[in-house]
């Protein structure tokens, strides 16, 4: 089964999650987005194993959420890709793909539903 990690080391939560992967015996493939963010097209495919919208796994801490006015009700979905593939930063880290089940795993326990 693939398992892929949207990681940042910095974030202790996605540390928390990729080590509980590894425990639990999975070799994920480690993307750390920050650095190889994904293209609209797959994070439109994660979302729709995850049953989101792009608006929920935006970050907002730490980022140009506010600057860029993302809160903003009347923007597209295609606006806010557009934000996150120039500040990949807007992602809510980690995101786990399982197969074909993916889910932000914040808080880290949220892992747990995915690997049992």
């Amino acid at each position: 089964m693939t398992v892929v990690i949207y990681h940042n080391p910095a974030c202790g939560t996605s540390r928390k999650v990729l080590a509980a992967l590894q425990e639990a015996g999975h070799a994920p493939e480690i993307i750390e987005y920050l650095k190889t963010p994904p293209d609209t097209k797959t994070l439109k495919a994660i979302l729709k194993r995850m049953g989101k919208s792009v608006r929920d796994i935006l970050r907002k801490r730490g980022t140009p959420y506010e600057e860029l006015g993302l809160d903003n009700p009347a923007l597209t979905e295609d606006e806010i890709f557009a934000a996150i593939e120039k500040h990949p930063i807007l992602i809510e880290r980690p995101i786990v793909v399982f197969g074909d089940k993916a889910a932000l795993c914040r808080p880290a326990e949220v892992v747990e539903g995915l690997i049992s």
